[in-house]
């Protein structure tokens, strides 16, 4: 009875010590009346305005429908400054939380240290992306159905692939990037060992992570030998709303003489998701599908 007593003593004193330090945390901080913040609620209730005064109790801001709101301090789980940018006629655009990829392309836009996403394409293909520095991110994925169907027969051969990629902001909205897919296969065409294929690419991209365009060259390779000619790649994204976007992703492949395939969509934003719905086109595949193959993926940032 006196160690079950003992723990809820504990409990009572270490949330009356978060409490205090929540108090504390927001009572000290310094705001400018002249600058907009956001304000988390631990609810995930939001609002968006001016500080105009705090202390250790509450904090009252000026919203732009609102001349007053006085928030208790404790309600709060954390207040952000935003950017002017950021706000569009008087709404809190987010960060865009997928701005370093298209469809199945990279921009050359970077993931931050510490920053990842996983992304899941037709619910088979599965993939984790990490920034491993500012500049550098490192990404893996496998498929899913040969996978399980390998292991269903006693084997372990996934199609599987790493995508490591490095890039850098030249001026204030060009970003230069390279990088590589590599994926290795099951033996498909050699039963005694497995196939490699993949892309080595450089790309350019011009804009900011709302709306940007981006080109690239890439040589592909299989099995270690490299092609000739490069594959080329125009890629774009603007959005048109605060949690939609437009998306293509274009390419133009060398055969025995090049062939395109473009891809067109549409793109869902949440603060830490998105969800693209797309079509995969060219001259071949209108004539069976006049929208092209659907694709959809989701990513989910962390």
């Amino acid at each position: 009875m006196k160690q079950k007593f003992s723990l809820i003593v504990l409990a009572f004193l270490l949330s009356s010590v978060s409490f205090v330090f929540g108090q504390n945390k927001f009572a000290k901080q310094q705001f400018e009346q002249n600058k907009t913040y956001i304000i988390e609620l631990i609810d995930n209730t939001q609002f968006v305005g001016y500080i105009l005064q705090n202390d250790s109790l509450s904090i009252v801001i000026k919203t732009e429908t609102i001349p007053k709101i006085e928030i208790p301090i404790q309600k709060i789980k954390r207040i952000e400054e935003i950017i002017p940018s950021r706000l569009k006629n008087g709404e809190y655009w987010f960060p865009n939380p997928n701005s370093t990829r298209y469809l199945f392309g990279p921009s050359a836009f970077t993931l931050k240290k510490g920053e990842g996403y996983y992304q899941n394409t037709y619910l088979i293909v599965n993939s984790f992306n990490f920034g491993i520095t500012d500049h550098i991110s490192m990404g893996a994925g496998l498929e899913f159905i040969s996978t399980f169907g390998s292991l269903a027969s006693g084997t372990f051969q996934p199609i599987f692939f790493i995508t490591p990629k490095i890039g850098y902001q030249i001026t204030e909205k060009f970003h230069a990037g390279a990088g590589v897919l590599y994926a290795t296969l099951p033996g498909f065409f050699d039963e005694d060992n497995r196939s490699s294929f993949g892309i080595a690419y450089g790309i350019g991209t011009y804009g900011t992570p709302d709306h940007n365009i981006t080109g690239g060259l890439g040589w592909g390779f299989f099995n270690g030998e490299f092609s000739d000619k490069p594959i080329i790649t125009l890629s774009g994204m603007t959005r048109i709303g605060r949690r939609v976007a437009l998306v293509t992703e274009n390419w133009i492949i060398p055969a025995d003489d090049y062939y395109g395939i473009i891809t067109y969509g549409i793109r869902f934003f949440g603060e830490k998701m998105t969800v693209d719905f797309a079509f995969i086109n060219n001259g071949d595949i209108a004539q069976a599908l006049i929208l092209g193959i659907p694709y959809v993926d989701f990513v989910v940032k962390f």
